[in-house]
């Protein structure tokens, strides 16, 4: 993974007294926010003994590591009922691959999956989610194109509960996040699939592009609002994506990051590791 904002303060600063502004600039520029930046200087500032590059970097991992969640909750199937996965997300982020993804690590850990293609608009989405789900093995549910996402949603329900199905997960179709009708679309989803469990669905993740820094923190809170979020899925950190989101994202709106995707393959989904992901952002 390729992230390095803290690599780059070592370069700035080695050998070199530390510039508060031009330090300020740099974390903003990570991606981390501006609170998680303002928080960060304020620690380093409050130290008596005389500032480095080095003393800069194990504060501000420090600072990064009590925000982040210690013990990530894992996906774990219900004793007597599907576990329902609505995957939402705009356009663009990877949703439906990282929906394949995400169902390819379940599969690994010895779980039955389903998966219902409720992208009934975008062309090929419904084809691109049956080719996944004919690689990774598991069955699908799909309905026709321009069909009421919601009703596939609530078929693919009854279909997983008289399988015995471990997991379903939902591929909705990416919206914009500032327009309100494709925002009220994911409402009705939930009140289909709420209508043959109330507590369903049991998780809803966000997918956001590690690439589009603090647009992503910016979908998260709209997101949050409209549908309410469980956590989120952070794709393209084998990029030029710095990372710094992930903290934005879980600071500003307290919604952790459950998995990340670093590649193209099935297998390139890992669980979110906190600890793991500071150490590689030097």
């Amino acid at each position: 993974m390729a992230f390095g904002f803290l690599k780059s303060i070592l370069q700035k600063f080695t050998g070199r007294p530390v510039d508060w502004e031009e330090l300020e600039e740099l974390l903003i520029r990570s991606d981390l926010g501006v609170p998680m930046s303002m928080r960060i200087l304020k620690t380093l500032q409050a130290h008596p003994e005389k500032m480095t590059a080095e003393k800069v970097v194990e504060v501000a991992r420090e600072e990064i590591v009590k925000i982040l969640p210690r013990d990530q909750q894992m996906l774990r199937p219900l004793p007597d009922r599907p576990k329902v996965i609505l995957v939402v997300g705009v356009n663009g982020t990877g949703k439906t691959t990282s929906t394949a993804k995400l169902a390819h690590l379940l599969k690994r850990k010895g779980h039955s999956v389903m998966l219902a293609a409720a992208d009934t608009f975008r062309a090929a989405a419904i084809e691109q989610l049956e080719v996944w789900a004919s690689r990774i093995g598991c069955e699908i549910v799909k309905g026709a194109y321009n069909a009421d996402p919601a009703g596939v949603c609530h078929d693919a329900y009854r279909a997983a509960v008289a399988r015995q199905t471990d997991f379903l997960i939902c591929d909705t179709a990416g919206r914009l996040h500032n327009k309100f009708n494709l925002m009220q679309e994911l409402t009705k989803v939930r009140r289909a699939i709420g209508k043959t469990d109330p507590a369903a669905p049991h998780e809803t993740l966000l997918v956001v592009d590690a690439t589009t820094g603090g647009n992503a923190l910016v979908q998260a809170r709209e997101f949050k609002e409209a549908t309410g979020l469980t956590g989120v899925i952070v794709t393209k950190l084998d990029g030029s994506g710095k990372g710094g989101c992930i903290v934005a994202i879980q600071n500003e709106l307290g919604i952790p990051t459950r998995f990340t995707g670093t590649g193209e393959r099935l297998e390139d989904m890992e669980f979110f590791e906190a600890r793991r992901f500071v150490e590689q952002m030097l």
